[in-house]
């Protein structure tokens, strides 16, 4: 059986800002990997000043299903929209927009990715964390409503209209750009005399801010040019200039030259630390025909 993978992100480019080497590392190993993006991305903005024109914010949604199709190849992944609508960064106190993703029925929206499970059959599924990483609505959303569609789709009950019932293995949580990575980053420039555009990054760091406990260190310095390059397939998004780029990745394959992640769930034995997101998964699984 070959192994699969699915990650699951609000939004396009999220993919490639967070677990992008992860993905290309897998891919080129054999797994089969799908990225499933729950919106559009249509209420974000155009980030970089280079393609900020007026035709690309009359189709932003189209421009970035464009970017999203260009990433996925460059990272040898298949990738599906979930369908649902951004909801956009309201001020504080602001209504989130009617008809958003934020604000679909829990079972709308855990259905439509209790479907794609079934149908895709992963091993592991990777999701955000409580906080959604940082405090985007679509971000904790997708992190309720992964959640709710690993935990449902094992049991034939529960959404029986999605499709015969598949259970994953393994639930985990990114762990990408915390405040340890940003500080060995840090101190890594700072003792090489290279220029750091970090410290501010850390000074405004939240002081209760959480930090999410590291399980599993995946090794894949060799696929951060892939990442790389399939986050600049995001060009409404980020620019060679891009904050994304500011550090050095040689001294990033130096210092962190690992994706990190937190074992959420878990159907198998394992032990942790790991250093592979399928640890535990047994050979009698591996070797059983697709």
């Amino acid at each position: 059986m070959t192994l699969r993978l699915m990650s699951v992100h609000a939004h396009p480019d999220d993919e490639s800002s967070k677990g992008a080497a992860t993905l290309a590392r897998y891919a080129a190993e054999g797994v089969e990997v799908l990225v499933v993006t729950c919106t559009g991305g249509e209420r974000g903005d155009v980030l970089n000043a280079a393609v900020d024109r007026p035709e690309v914010r009359d189709d932003l949604a189209g421009v970035r299903r464009q970017e999203m199709a260009a990433a996925a190849e460059i990272l040898g992944v298949r990738q599906r929209f979930l369908g649902f609508v951004d909801s956009g960064l309201p001020a504080d106190g602001d209504p989130l927009p009617e008809g958003c993703f934020a604000l679909a029925p829990l079972d709308e929206a855990a259905g439509a990715l209790v479907s794609v499970i079934r149908e895709f059959r992963p091993h592991v599924v990777i999701t955000y964390d409580e906080s959604g990483g940082y405090p985007h609505p679509d971000h904790i959303r997708t992190h309720v409503v992964t959640v709710e569609a690993f935990d449902a789709a094992g049991d034939p009950r529960r959404y029986p209209e999605a499709g015969r019932a598949w259970q994953p293995l393994k639930l985990y949580y990114q762990a990408a750009l915390s405040r340890r990575w940003f500080q060995a980053l840090h101190e890594a420039m700072l003792d090489r005399g290279v220029p750091s555009l970090i410290g501010p990054v850390l000074d405004e760091w939240p002081d209760d801010a959480p930090e999410l406990e590291v399980t599993t260190r995946v090794h894949c310095p060799e696929h951060f040019a892939t990442r790389d390059r399939a986050a600049l397939a995001h060009a409404t998004q980020m620019g060679p200039d891009s904050p994304f780029f500011a550090h050095p990745r040689e001294i990033e394959r130096e210092v962190w030259p690992t994706e990190d992640y937190h074992l959420a769930r878990s159907e198998v034995p394992t032990t942790v630390p790991e250093d592979d997101l399928f640890a535990g998964v047994p050979e009698s699984v591996r070797s059983r025909p697709s």
